[in-house]
């Protein structure tokens, strides 16, 4: 559906922290961004794909990198106790909670998730959907 999705960061030192922590307990891999001209950057991607990606970049423009107001990017979770492991290592890498773990029924039957803002205030929502599974 998709080749990549990027977010902005100030600082990609405090955003490696901070998305490694939530993304290795859901079982992706980080992988090293090969110089080619554009801004420094962090990669993830599902061990032995090369596709779909995760990026964290410093703004093309220089700029200060900012989050979208409606903007959010949802990671899937193989099970609720790797929703929990992810939100609570976010937590303690530098992101803020705006949901904390809980089933959300009104999403879906089996449905359970977890809401963060990474150190940027880009949205983040982790989720298990045990309706699909």
């Amino acid at each position: 559906m998709f080749s990549h999705i990027t977010v902005g960061s100030n600082d990609l030192e405090k955003s490696e922290k901070f998305y490694n922590a939530v993304l290795l307990p859901l079982g992706l891999i980080q992988r090293e961004v090969e110089p080619d001209g554009s801004p420094p950057a962090l990669c993830w991607t599902i061990p032995n794909q090369v596709m779909p990606r995760f990026f964290v970049y410093s703004p093309f423009n220089r700029g200060l990198a900012n989050s979208g107001n409606g903007s959010m990017v949802a990671f899937i979770a193989p099970s609720i106790a790797a929703v929990n492991a992810a939100f609570a290592a976010a937590l303690a890498a530098g992101g803020s909670s705006e949901g904390d773990p809980a089933e959300r029924a009104h999403y879906a039957k089996n449905y359970y998730g977890a809401y963060l803002r990474d150190p940027d205030g880009n949205k983040v929502h982790i989720t298990y959907r045990g309706d699909l599974v």
